[in-house]
């Protein structure tokens, strides 16, 4: 008989239940109480592994900051292939947008450490456009970089509003353009 796969470690458990929650819906609507019992753990277990609810919401976020993984792909289909996976990522029932934006709006600028994280996952996403970019040769890839990541949020804000995928097509779409009119060879032809 195979062994039980091994329980998480408490923390572990916390962390995945507070991101369910807290994506779904809403840091603020969820409260410590709500997590732990839907965990089957006191306060004070959850306490003893995050000291604040904002320690738990850091904890949340840095666990949703995940650097794209590397690809041998060449470097036009990883830029348009953002808004192929935002397609799929839209059309899931449980898509509520993009956390780190969701946790600015629901917590105010003025929470600095949501918002520092938050910038920081924005900034890295830039950058990893830019780097692609730069691979291309592309004259302006700071700029093209920032018009990509603008274009990307676009997508992701007309989806929440009109919970229509064929959103990330037509950023796709004005990504393609504006790749070609950078001197990117882009398809095909």
């Amino acid at each position: 008989m195979a062994p039980l796969p091994a329980k998480p470690a408490m923390k572990d458990r916390i962390l995945e239940t507070a991101d369910r929650l807290f994506y779904l819906q809403g840091i603020r609507a969820v409260g410590v109480d709500t997590i732990a019992a839907e965990i089957g753990i006191s306060k004070r277990t959850l306490y003893n592994h995050f000291p604040s609810k904002d320690a738990l919401i850091s904890a949340y976020l840095a666990r949703r900051f995940v650097a794209p993984r590397p690809s041998g792909k060449p470097p036009v289909e990883q830029i348009l292939g953002t808004f192929d996976s935002l397609e799929r990522r839209f059309s899931a029932r449980d898509f509520r947008g993009c956390p780190f934006v969701n946790a600015v709006a629901e917590l105010g600028t003025e929470d600095q450490s949501v918002r520092k994280i938050a910038i920081a996952f924005k900034e890295s996403r830039r950058l990893w456009f830019r780097d692609l970019l730069v691979q291309l040769a592309v004259a302006d890839a700071e700029g093209l970089a920032t018009q990509l990541a603008v274009l990307v949020d676009g997508c992701i804000a007309q989806d929440l509003v009109r919970n229509d995928p064929a959103m990330a097509r037509a950023a796709k779409a004005a990504a393609t353009v504006l790749l070609a009119n950078a001197g990117v060879k882009v398809g095909g032809g």
